[in-house]
């Protein structure tokens, strides 16, 4: 006798946000954000300022930033508290130039903002399930790959987006293939308000 007749359902979901700010973004706060004294971060380049969104050059972006948090806390993650932005800088890729996988410490969702013009082809964001030691590899096939068996995601970003995800995904951020500098802005958040209960010792106030 065979099985006629199977389920498969999903236990949890990773998300992933994205949400076009270009109306928030000008021309002068482009060169603004290109022009940020950068220093050299491993193989790539980084702001020297790492609480970009502060700056009252980039109010509207920050703004626009924190609209994005709120609808996430409440339409993804269902909560009444409040997620803001902790850390914030600037990135540039030169041409060759990736950024290896890695995860966020000390935050609950991160993001990446690309305020201007991606050079060709696109350097993808891909997002790994593993971060960690992997004992056994078994991977699908290719035709027979899915959400449940996937090992990776990819992410494409586009001009003026924005892209929030959990801080604990491992992602990396594939060589910049063209001629020319690839910019972005990351940050990280957490959360304010209060967590936990009261009645079982557990509240915490966050402010």
């Amino acid at each position: 006798m065979t099985i006629a007749n199977y389920t498969v359902k999903p236990l949890f979901a990773e998300p992933y946000f994205m949400a076009d700010i270009s109306h928030a973004i000008t021309d002068e706060q482009v060169a603004f954000l290109k022009n940020l004294p950068m220093v050299k971060n491993q193989v790539n380049y980084i702001s020297e300022d790492l609480y970009i969104f502060k700056l009252p050059e980039l109010k509207s972006i920050a703004d626009a930033v924190q609209e994005a948090l709120d609808i996430y806390a409440r339409e993804v993650m269902g909560i009444t508290q409040k997620l803001y932005v902790t850390q914030s800088w600037a990135l540039m890729n030169p041409p060759g130039v990736g950024m290896h996988g890695h995860t966020h410490s000390n935050s609950l969702i991160s993001g990446s903002l690309y305020y201007t013009d991606l050079p060709q082809p696109v350097a993808r964001m891909i997002f790994d399930r593993f971060n960690g030691y992997r004992q056994i590899e078994i991977f699908p096939e290719k035709a027979r790959a899915n959400i449940y068996n996937s090992t990776k995601n990819i992410v494409v970003p586009k001009k003026g987006h924005v892209f929030l995800f959990p801080s604990h995904l491992q992602h990396l951020v594939e060589p910049n293939l063209s001629s020319e500098p690839r910019y972005s802005v990351a940050f990280n958040t957490f959360v304010k308000g209060k967590i936990g209960s009261f009645t079982d010792v557990s509240e915490l106030i966050l402010a």
